[in-house]
C-alpha cells in the first residue's frame, strides 16, 4: 500500500497535451460567469502568465496529470488563473471544481486558538487536559504542542492495522474516538514539547479542544472565524464524502488499481467539522490571507510562523529517522498548522489521488496555489508542489520555494 502521508511526507522532501479550459491559449472569450464563480482568466496570455501557463502545461504532460488547476496573484492582482485537462473523461477541468484540501483546515485551527489566546479564552500553554480530560497524557501536553506537532503522539496513519483497513474498506467512517485512540494507546515518542514529529491526532484533539474552548461547533466556528471574515464562499465542511458540485474528480494507484477515488471517505484525517473542500479561487486567497497573518495580531502571526519548533526534530532510540524525520530549521520549519520554506508559508494537503498547494511570499507579495490530480502513471508524492516550486523559481528566482 501507497498511501500518501501528505504533510509528513512533504516536509520531509521525500516529500497527453491538453489545453486550458476557457481562452487562456488565446481562444475566444468564455461567457460571463456569475458573480462569485471562479474562472479562467481571459487570453491572451502574456508576460509571467504565458511563463505560468508554459510550466503547468509541460508538468501535466510530464508527470502524466489528468488536470492542473492554477492561480497565481501579485497582492490583490490576478496574474493567471486556468484549467489544464479533464476532471474525468469528457469533461473538462474547470476553475470553478471543488476538491479537497485537507491540511488547510489545520492551519485554520491554529489561526483560531490564537485568536481564542488573544482573547483571553485560553492560553497556548495550558494543558489539554484543561479542555480534555480524559485524554491520556493530557497534563503534560498543551495546545501550542498540538499545534506545533510536539507532542509526541504517534500517528496513527503509520499504524499498519489501520492502513489494513484504510485500504480494504475506503469509504469507511472513522470516528474520532477510533483514530485518536489508536495514537494513544502506544507510548509518547518523546517527552511532549523535546521534539518534532507529524501526527494527525494532534489536529483531531486541537479540533476537540477548540470545540470545549468556544462552547461552539467547530464547523461554526471556522466559519464565523476564517470562512465568512475572508469571503471564501466555495470552501465547506463535509460531515460526509460528498462534494459540493462542480466536481474535480479523482483517482489514484494506491490500491494496486487504478481507479476512481474521488468518494472515498476522508472522516480520518482531521477533526470532523474541518474536512474542507475549496475551489482554487478561495484556495488563492487563502494563501494570501494566511501569508500576511490577515486574522491575528502580528504577535500571534510570529508566533504562527515559529511556536518554538525551530531547533527541534532529531532520531532518537525511541523516535527513528522514519518518523522524527525533520530537523526544523530558521530556514525550514513547521509552525502552528503552517510551513515555513525558505521565507514561504504554505500547506501542501493530498489525499488519495488528489494533491494541492497554498504558498505565499511575503516580500514579493506573491502566491501560488495548485491542485492535481493523478493519472494511471502519474509519479508519487505532491505534483501540485512541484509545479508551485516551478513557478516560484521563474517568479522569484532569487527566494525559490524549494522543498527538501
Amino acid at each position: 500500500m501507497r498511501r500518501t502521508r501528505t504533510v509528513l511526507l512533504c516536509i520531509a522532501g521525500l516529500m497527453g497535451t491538453a489545453l486550458p479550459a476557457g481562452n487562456a491559449a488565446g481562444g475566444p472569450a468564455p461567457a460571463a460567469a456569475a458573480p462569485g464563480v471562479c474562472v479562467s482568466s481571459p487570453g491572451p496570455t502574456r508576460g509571467d502568465a504565458r511563463e505560468i501557463l508554459a510550466i503547468a502545461q509541460q508538468s501535466q504532460r510530464e508527470f502524466g496529470l489528468n488536470s492542473v488547476i492554477l492561480r497565481v496573484s501579485s497582492g490583490d492582482r490576478e496574474v493567471l488563473t486556468t484549467a489544464l485537462g479533464a476532471s474525468m473523461t469528457g469533461v473538462p477541468a474547470e476553475p470553478s471544481m471543488h476538491f479537497r484540501t485537507g491540511s488547510v483546515a489545520i492551519v485554520y485551527m491554529g489561526t483560531v486558538l490564537l485568536q481564542l489566546v488573544e482573547q483571553g479564552k485560553a492560553s497556548l500553554d495550558d494543558p489539554v487536559s484543561r479542555w480534555l480530560p480524559d485524554l491520556p497524557h493530557g497534563s503534560e501536553i498543551t495546545l501550542r504542542m498540538l499545534g506545533s506537532s510536539t507532542s509526541g503522539l504517534h500517528d496513527y496513519v503509520t499504524d499498519p492495522a489501520f492502513l489494513a483497513e484504510l485500504e480494504a474498506a475506503p469509504f469507511r467512517t472513522w470516528t474520532p474516538a477510533e483514530v485518536i485512540g489508536i495514537a494513544t494507546r502506544q507510548p509518547l515518542l518523546y517527552e511532549p514539547g523535546t521534539n518534532w514529529s507529524y501526527s494527525h491526532a494532534n489536529f483531531a484533539l486541537l479540533g476537540a479542544a477548540l470545540e470545549k474552548i468556544s462552547g461552539l461547533p467547530l464547523e461554526r466556528l471556522l466559519t464565523e472565524r476564517v470562512l465568512k471574515p475572508l469571503g471564501l464562499s466555495q470552501t465547506s465542511n463535509q460531515y460526509t464524502p460528498q462534494i459540493p458540485d462542480p466536481v474535480l474528480h479523482a483517482f489514484t494507484s494506491e490500491r494496486g488499481t487504478y481507479e476512481e477515488s474521488t468518494f472515498w471517505n476522508p472522516s480520518w484525517t482531521t477533526a470532523p467539522g474541518a474536512v474542507l473542500v475549496q475551489d482554487i479561487c478561495d484556495l488563492d486567497r487563502s494563501a494570501r490571507a494566511v501569508g500576511t497573518g490577515e486574522l491575528v495580531s502580528a504577535e500571534s502571526f510570529r508566533t504562527q510562523l515559529d511556536p518554538g519548533t525551530v531547533g527541534l526534530g532529531h532520531a532518537t532510540s525511541s523516535c527513528p529517522a522514519s518518523v522524527c524525520l525533520l530537523t526544523n530549521t530558521a530556514a525550514h520549519h513547521f509552525g502552528l498548522g503552517v510551513i515555513v520554506v525558505n521565507g514561504w508559508i504554505l500547506t501542501n494537503p493530498s489525499f488519495s489521488g488528489y494533491a494541492a498547494i497554498q504558498a505565499y511570499l511575503p516580500p514579493k507579495k506573491l502566491s501560488i496555489s495548485v491542485t492535481v490530480t493523478k493519472g494511471p502513471k502519474s509519479p508519487e508524492g505532491n505534483s501540485a508542489q512541484t509545479i508551485a516550486e516551478r513557478i516560484s523559481a521563474a517568479l522569484a528566482p532569487e527566494q525559490a520555494l524549494k522543498m527538501r
